[in-house]
């Protein structure tokens, strides 16, 4: 019984590395980092591929802003990109 059960196991695991290997990375989807001016100062935001603006985010931000507020602007900027 403990031979299944090491199979099963192993079996399971070579099968989640296997399909880890097929996870897209945003890495390979970034594009050039656009800067967005904001009320509150310059937000550098890195965009991915038109299609993945759910990923898109701040790599730079004022220091009066928070992060959640900085990727949202990102974010629009994503869909204002998108659109155009």
């Amino acid at each position: 019984m403990k031979s299944v059960k090491s199979t099963v196991l192993l079996s399971a695991s070579a099968a989640a590395l296997i399909l880890s290997g097929c996870v897209p990375s945003p890495e390979n989807y970034e594009t050039t980092p656009v800067q967005v001016q904001s009320e509150k100062g310059m937000v550098t935001c890195q965009l991915y591929s038109k299609d993945l603006v759910a990923w898109d985010r701040s790599i730079h931000r004022p220091n009066n802003m928070g992060v959640q507020e900085a990727d949202a602007i990102c974010k629009e900027e994503g869909k204002r990109q998108k659109r155009s």
